[in-house]
């Protein structure tokens, strides 16, 4: 009898699909524990996004939180008018190209997201103690094959 072509291509790539599978679970896993930290704070992980990477990387333009953040602009234009509204983050011109908008935390940004970092880093580094730091590194490796495939 002769297989299927369903049965021949899961038989064909059974460790692929069985790759990803034990991804999503760990990544939905890895997810559902990082939102832990950002929930109990009463901000989206978007809202968190945004202000972790004003924080680290100062004044950023909208195209450059959305490229960062792997947003939509149309999510992203929603989330900083909140966040304004909120008293986060300030838009300003950018002054390089008039044509843009700038965006930067308020000192209430600044703060919240100072509150939150040390306790969101431990948190995570919890979440990772079930692996050794030679295997966080291999793990980081193996995925970054991932980048030019």
């Amino acid at each position: 009898m002769l297989m299927n072509k369903v049965e021949h291509a899961i038989q064909e790539h059974q460790h692929a699909l069985h790759s990803l599978v034990v991804f999503h679970r760990a990544a939905n896993t890895i997810t559902k524990l990082e939102m832990e930290t950002i929930k109990k704070h009463g901000l989206t992980a978007c809202q968190f996004g945004v202000l972790e990477a004003l924080y680290n990387k100062g004044n950023l333009r909208i195209q450059d939180l959305i490229d960062k953040l792997l947003s939509t602009s149309g999510n992203m234009t929603v989330v900083i008018k909140n966040m304004i509204r909120d008293g986060y983050i300030v838009k300003s011109v950018d002054d390089k190209d008039r044509r843009a908008s700038l965006i930067g935390l308020t000192p209430l940004g600044h703060q919240t997201i100072e509150k939150i970092l040390p306790e969101h880093y431990a948190h995570i580094g919890q979440v990772f103690s079930v692996l050794t730091p030679d295997e966080q590194d291999q793990l980081a490796e193996l995925l970054k094959k991932f980048k030019n495939s």
